[in-house]
């Protein structure tokens, strides 16, 4: 899985590709989020457009990020969710807790 940072208008976009499921993703997001909430950022939105798998693991990276974030003060939400990962969040009853957005420039606008 790869993760790209974007700053726009006082959010931050993590842009994740590939396969999110445990391991050495969940390191890599963990660091990443925590890396942001230090440097005082936490308005995030992950754009999932790119991930084309997600397993129990993944899910509880996404969990763990949104406690992480909502601890600081902010909120953590989801663009671009697939059809694949948006069923997984159905089944598991996420989709009521995590923000979710059609697009990565209607969860930004969704901030102000």
């Amino acid at each position: 899985m790869k993760i790209k940072q974007i700053d726009r208008d006082g959010v931050v976009v993590l842009q994740l590709d590939g396969k999110i499921m445990g391991g050495p993703d969940a390191t890599a997001i963990n660091d990443k989020l925590h890396e942001l909430v230090e440097a005082g950022k936490t308005n995030i939105v992950a754009d999932l457009a790119g991930v084309n798998w997600m397993n129990s693991s993944g899910l509880g990276i996404l969990i763990s990020g949104l406690t992480t974030i909502r601890n600081a003060g902010g909120d953590f939400r989801l663009a671009a969710v697939t059809d694949r990962i948006r069923s997984l969040l159905m089944i598991t009853k996420l989709l009521t807790v995590f923000e979710t957005f059609e697009t990565t420039e209607e969860a930004i606008q969704s901030f102000s």
